[in-house]
């Protein structure tokens, strides 16, 4: 069984920064794409970023270049450094993988706040 515990929100001005962490406990494939995703209040889940089990990421426009996504494969952990937030940002993230054996199957942690205060 896969569990994703997510950490690392909390409150912050704008123009400050966090870093989310999520780690992943469980029976882990060695194929996977782990992201990371956010729903601010009435909208939908959006994609933030994505990072694969070889280090390749991508990111959603609205945080390239102050958004960085990365992992530590020994710890099963992957973070998310948030630099020049602001108060769009503000939305629960939640981690997510996905495991490709025979099937795609997808994990979400439980979700962590961020707010940004202008």
């Amino acid at each position: 069984q896969v569990q994703l515990v997510e950490s690392g929100g909390g409150l912050v001005q704008a123009g400050g920064s966090l870093r989310l962490s999520c780690s992943a406990s469980g029976s882990i494939p060695s194929i996977n794409i782990m992201g990371w995703y956010r729903q601010a209040p009435g909208k939908q889940r959006d994609l933030v970023a994505i990072i694969s089990s070889s280090g390749t990421t991508n990111y959603v426009d609205p945080v390239k270049g102050r958004f960085t996504i990365s992992k530590d494969n020994a710890k099963n952990t992957v973070y998310l450094q948030m630099n020049s937030l602001k108060p769009e940002d503000t939305a629960v993230y939640s981690c997510n993988l996905r495991t490709f054996l025979g099937r795609e199957t997808t994990y979400w942690g439980q979700g962590t706040q961020v707010t940004v205060s202008s």
